[in-house]
């Protein structure tokens, strides 16, 4: 399955109890709304590993660089991106709103599953 994953930080101004409740009640529904989304996933990191096995740089317990993590399972990248621009409720409402009011800096993967395994 295609995934976009947003990793970022809120603005300084804004407080992560506000930002959730918005996600709960407005951005995870509207998300959830466009035919091409399937699951929308919010992660609030509490730390991280980093390391280098290349260079022989053990992992060693860090501060994530990014506060949350957004993960939209989508049907394809193409689908989500054509649907998220035709969408006049995501173009023209959330993207703007999200930007200006909710989000400091932020990077955006796209990518699909070269393996899935669960446990029984």
């Amino acid at each position: 399955m295609a995934k976009q994953m947003i990793l970022y930080n809120l603005r300084d101004d804004v407080k992560e109890e506000d930002y959730i409740k918005w996600c709960e009640e407005y951005k995870g529904p509207l998300l959830l709304g466009l035919n091409s989304g399937k699951s929308f996933t919010l992660l609030r990191m509490l730390g991280g590993v980093k390391g280098d096995g290349q260079k022989g740089i053990p992992p060693e317990e860090t501060k994530s660089p990014y506060r949350f993590i957004g993960i939209m399972d989508v049907t394809s990248l193409e689908d989500w991106k054509k649907e998220s621009e035709e969408s006049k409720a995501y173009a023209e409402e959330f993207r703007p709103q999200w930007f200006s009011k909710w989000v400091g800096d932020f990077y955006v993967l796209g990518g699909e599953e070269a393996y899935y395994g669960e446990s029984d």
